[in-house]
């Protein structure tokens, strides 16, 4: 490529920049004042964009007309999110960050069917902007007046955020509550109206962003995720509430995007290189690198310590299972043995799905639970487990064999990661496994020739001993019993204790003699390994897989199911595995908007069952002085 192209290149990958970073801006505001982690600021983007498309329709053609309905749009929305901080995150602002990343991601299950309901599934177009809708020779290349313009709105809107924050009032009280927000309230701060006038501008920037990018970018349902993902990657690599931090890091991701599109396929040591593919994950990759050399961002301090009761910090009442444990689990095993003899197909298959998402689950909970670590993106090592196990038995291995390796893959890749994330905490952690998680996808996704690419991997079918949903069902049941069995053992052990005396005060815990990173580590590998060894029974139960295993829709699933039965309850994993199963088939067969139904649900537990089914349960059954608080 010629370097005039590749400046042009540049000069486009400045104009997404531009948009990312009105979006990034929002969000590492909203965090910075509040300690949100918003998960839901996608689904204000894609609001500011169908909104836009609305209120273009009502005022017409014009400059004036378009101007006025991208104001408009950012207006309605930033009210959309003060009503989101109002009704819901108001409730959540002491809760862990578990609780606001699940609550949010309710709310984007739930503004996504509305957006269905409203406006359809097809992609709205937006108009050309009047004086804006041509295009300037550069070098003999045309570039689109649009994109010049955009280049010139991210340093505007990065000069006004610095003045309000830095030479208002508004931005001093803003300052306060970042630094000491207990502090700022005793002097007299209105915090929940300083809150909702944050929220209130983080989400008009969303909204404004989504209005600006309707010109380039069609309004459509996938919008939301899309964005908000890189708009978390560009708030972490920045620093968490840090906006010039935000502004550099959507430099950065710009122009690394615009190189690898511009560079195109290039030749190196006798393999082809197909750059523009690394679009795909390159913003995960620079994250990745980011954090390995400064956990807390490129401009980011480590937040303060605030007056919150984590749901690993919260008094457990650790009791070493005993007989009448031992007699409820056979009971219960004896109970899913005979489920084959009144059920049929339909239901075996959703009982297998159960039993897959149990040990998913389980493996999640493992390291939330006792570790207290979060993790975004454990469906990778589900789906690392899934295709070390396909690929074997594709290559002659026998089924028990690749079984056997599935656990052993995931271990490797969660030994890999860990080295990196026992050095974070926090949503630092959760968004260096979400960005391991997407680099595998990416590399799952483009591998064509070992992985299938995006048609994955098909015929993974159990031999002939193991024919028919019935039997296959029985010895997935065994496999999960034995492997809740070693899990029940390791949390009870030695190393288990130690992992949560970690857990909950890791100063103290090195003051003892107890080596953290080295405890974290394993545990962490440990987590990978079950949930690989999930994804491998997930291969042979489906009979095929695809990049879909992977994907974060995945791990927000394990997310959801570990809340749901309780963090630290016993059986949580089960229950959490066998409501959620449940409700997403009731749900899905029940009515086109299943996830708004499905986010309402989880919007119930957050509020209203923080400790889960299981935690419910084990709030009735233990004596008043040990229930949780």
């Amino acid at each position: 490529m010629t370097p005039t192209a590749l400046a042009l290149q540049l000069l486009n990958g400045l104009a997404s920049a531009s948009a990312l970073f009105l979006v990034a801006a929002g969000l590492t505001l909203i965090f910075g004042v509040t300690r949100v982690v918003n998960f839901a600021h996608g689904s204000l983007f894609m609001l500011g964009a169908y909104l836009a498309w609305t209120f273009g329709g009502l005022f017409g053609d014009g400059l004036l007309a378009h101007w006025s309905s991208v104001l408009a749009a950012a207006a309605v929305v930033a009210v959309i999110g003060v009503a989101v901080e109002a009704l819901l995150l108001k409730r959540l602002y002491a809760a862990p960050e578990l609780l606001q990343l699940t609550a949010t991601f309710g709310v984007v299950l739930i503004v996504r069917d509305a957006a269905l309901a409203i406006w359809g599934a097809e992609d709205k177009l937006g108009p050309r902007v009047p004086l804006l809708d041509g295009t300037v020779e550069l070098a003999g290349r045309a570039i689109p007046e649009y994109d010049l313009f955009l280049v010139a709105v991210g340093p505007l809107v990065l000069v006004g955020l610095t003045w309000l924050v830095t030479r208002t009032r508004f931005g001093m009280l803003v300052r306060a509550a970042s630094e000491n927000r207990v502090l700022a309230a005793a002097l007299g701060v209105r915090q929940a109206l300083l809150f909702s006038a944050v929220f209130a501008l983080g989400a008009g920037l969303a909204g404004l962003a989504g209005a600006l990018q309707l010109p380039r970018e069609p309004a459509n349902l996938n919008m939301d995720l899309a964005v908000v993902a890189e708009a978390f990657v560009v708030t972490v690599v920045g620093g968490l509430g840090s906006i010039p931090g935000a502004f550099l890091a959507a430099l950065i991701i710009g122009l690394v995007k615009a190189v690898c599109i511009g560079l195109g396929t290039v030749e190196i040591g006798g393999f082809a290189v197909a750059f523009p593919r690394l679009t795909l994950v390159a913003e995960f990759v620079v994250m990745a690198i980011v954090l390995a050399a400064k956990p807390h961002g490129l401009l980011g301090v480590p937040p303060p310590v605030l007056a919150t009761t984590p749901l690993a910090e919260q008094r457990e009442h650790v009791r070493v299972p005993g007989r009448r444990a031992a007699i409820v689990a056979a009971l219960a095993f004896g109970a899913l043995a005979l489920l084959p003899l009144g059920s049929d197909d339909y239901l075996l298959v959703l009982a297998t799905d159960v039993l897959v998402a149990t040990l998913f689950a389980a493996s999640l909970q493992f390291i939330m639970g006792p570790g207290g670590m979060t993790s975004f993106g454990h469906a990778a090592y589900f789906g690392v487990g899934a295709y070390a196990a396909a690929l074997a038995f594709r290559h002659g291995w026998p089924m028990l064999a690749s079984l056997a390796l599935a656990p052993i893959a995931a271990l490797v890749a969660a030994l890999f990661l860990g080295l990196f994330a026992v050095r974070l905490a926090g949503v630092y952690l959760a968004m260096l496994t979400l960005a391991f998680a997407q680099i595998v996808w990416s590399v799952v996704f483009q591998w064509d020739a070992f992985t299938g690419g995006s048609n994955g991997l098909v015929g993974i079918w159990p031999p002939e001993w193991l024919a028919g949903r019935e039997r296959f069902y029985l010895f997935g049941l065994v496999v999960l019993a034995a492997a809740l069995l070693l899990l029940a053992r390791i949390v009870h052990s030695p190393f288990g204790f130690a992992l949560r005396a970690v857990r909950d005060s890791s100063l103290r815990a090195a003051a003892v003699g107890i080596d953290v990173r080295a405890i974290q580590w394993r545990a962490f590998a440990l987590a990978g390994a079950f949930a690989g060894l999930a994804g491998g029974l997930y291969a042979f139960s489906k009979g095929s897989i695809s990049p879909e295993t992977l994907a974060i829709p995945r791990s927000v699933d394990a997310l959801v199911m570990v809340l749901l039965g309780g963090l630290n309850a016993l059986a949580g994993p089960l229950l959490g595995a066998a409501a959620f199963t449940w409700m997403q088939d009731e749900l899905s067969r029940a009515t086109d908007y299943w996830r708004a139904a499905t986010g309402a649900v989880i919007l119930l537990i957050v509020l209203a069952f923080p400790q889960g089914i299981g935690g419910a349960l084990a709030r009735l059954r233990l004596p008043a002085p040990w229930r949780a608080p």
